[in-house]
Formats: structure tokens, C-alpha cells, sequence
């Protein structure tokens, strides 16, 4: 992201987009300056002036309102004396691939978490509309920057962030459906999607190890340094429909990753 992508973003009209922008630019980003903060801060403070809540701000951008009071604040400053080592720990199983009968329950985290003898919590962060990425728009067979349906939450072991899975979907199939609706899909995602007449073909699911975006970092409280695990999962149909595709963002230290043959009949 250079000088000039800054002004052509900061020459947004609307604060709520251009905060949005800043942001999405961030996200995919490494090595963002000081200056794209200030610009996101502003975007923000002007947002608030004109009568934004907090909330509102929050779901446009993606994130919780407590994210929005960090980013109107800047970066809050790490203590030198608070060694890696006081920071909580927890160690969560993903196993791979998934079992069916787990992936069809209420929720594959909340079922996986308890049988380790976990403490699990999931939160949502957006759901809405955004622009689709290169990886997603090609498991959806759309185009890069079409906008598609995307559903993010974070899931907490012992209240310990360690996931931020989000699951996108086609607009022009589930648009106005529950599917993108507010809040959690009861009783779960799975029915919802049965429930539309798609029955499952096959997924297929790559496994990428890489360093953590600014958004993951912030999101999951990784340490400076801390890489991620990003399972993509793409199912399809029986007709060969991109249903869903689910990514799911691990904090790599806090992982482990158990890989078996499951049989029966799978799930999306």
C-alpha cells in the first residue's frame, strides 16, 4: 500500500466507507504505516461527530465496539516487563478432516471444544455483505471484488481468543435468505443450508501456515511475531454448486491439528 492509495482512500466521502477501506487495506496488508492509522482514527472521530454509534461503526467495519474505542485511541502500548510467558495459554484440537457428525451439529467448535474438557465461547463479529478476496472468489467461482455474503465470528477457548472463522456465501443464492440474517443461525448453519435443498457432494480443504495479518494479530491478542494456520474449506453440492466456503483462521500456537481418514456421510 503506497503514498497514493492513502489519498485516494482518504478522499472518501462517506467516514464509514473510507474507515472501511482503511481498514479491508490493512487487513491484507504487512508493514502498514503510522499514517493509515491516523487516517482510520480520523475517519472514525468524524463518523462519531456526525452521529454514528459505536455499533454501527463496529458492524461496518467488521469488528467490536471495544475495537472501535482501540482504534480511536491508536495502539495501545505493550508493558517491556510483561514477559510472553504470563500470557494465557490453551491448546485446542481441529481435527482434520472434520467428522461428519461433528460438522452437522450446533457448531463444530462448541462440540470439539467440550469433549477436550474446554471451556468454549463464541462471539460474532459481521455479518453482512464485503468484497470477495482472490482465495474465496475462486472456491465461489466469482469474481474478485464481487460482493458475497460473509458471516465472522470468534471463538474463545478458557476466554482465550483462538479462532476467527468466517463463512461466505454466493449473494445471488442466499441473499434474503437466514442465511444472512443477524445474529447465529438456529439450529445451526447446516440445517439452514439443507433446509435451501442443497445436499452435499464434496469439499475440499488446504491448510495454509503464514504470518498473521494486523486485523488476526489484533483480533486473536497474538504476540508480535505469532503465525496462523488458515484451513480453507470449500463444499459444493451434489449438482457441483459452491455452497459454502468456511475459513478459519487458527492462532498456530494455540493448535493442534489431528489428521484422520473419517467415513460415513460428510456435511458442508
Amino acid at each position: 500500500m503506497d503514498l497514493r492509495t492513502l489519498r485516494d482512500i482518504s478522499a472518501i466521502a462517506d467516514p464509514i466507507e473510507r474507515a472501511r477501506a482503511i481498514s479491508r487495506a490493512m487487513t491484507e496488508q504487512q508493514g502498514i504505516t503510522q499514517e493509515a492509522a491516523r487516517i482510520r482514527r480520523g475517519a472514525i472521530a468524524e463518523a462519531r461527530e456526525q452521529g454514528h454509534t459505536l455499533e454501527a461503526i463496529a458492524k461496518a467495519l467488521g469488528v467490536t465496539p471495544g475495537r472501535v474505542s482501540q482504534m480511536r485511541k491508536g495502539p495501545p502500548e505493550r508493558a517491556p516487563e510483561q514477559p510472553v510467558s504470563q500470557v494465557p495459554k490453551v491448546i485446542v484440537q481441529r481435527a482434520l478432516p472434520t467428522d461428519p457428525a461433528t460438522r452437522g451439529s450446533v457448531s463444530l467448535f462448541l462440540v470439539e471444544a467440550e469433549r477436550q474438557g474446554i471451556r468454549p465461547d463464541r462471539t460474532m463479529l459481521y455479518i453482512g455483505l464485503e468484497p470477495a478476496s482472490d482465495h474465496v472468489a475462486e472456491c465461489l467461482r466469482v469474481g474478485t471484488g464481487d460482493e458475497i455474503i460473509a458471516r465472522r465470528k470468534m471463538m474463545l477457548a478458557n476466554e482465550v481468543p483462538v479462532r476467527i472463522a468466517t463463512s461466505y456465501f454466493r449473494a445471488d443464492l442466499f441473499a434474503g435468505t437466514r442465511i444472512a440474517e443477524p445474529e447465529f443461525v438456529k439450529p445451526s448453519l447446516q440445517a439452514a443450508i439443507q433446509a435451501l435443498g442443497y445436499s452435499f457432494g464434496h469439499a475440499e480443504e488446504t491448510l495454509t501456515a503464514r504470518p498473521a495479518t494486523h486485523f488476526e494479530a489484533d483480533t486473536l491478542n497474538l504476540d508480535p511475531g505469532e503465525w496462523v494456520v488458515q484451513v480453507l474449506r470449500a463444499s459444493y453440492s451434489t449438482e457441483g454448486t459452491p455452497v459454502h466456503t468456511l475459513e478459519t483462521i487458527c492462532a498456530a500456537t494455540r493448535h493442534i491439528f489431528p489428521i484422520g481418514q473419517v467415513g460415513g456421510v460428510d456435511e458442508f
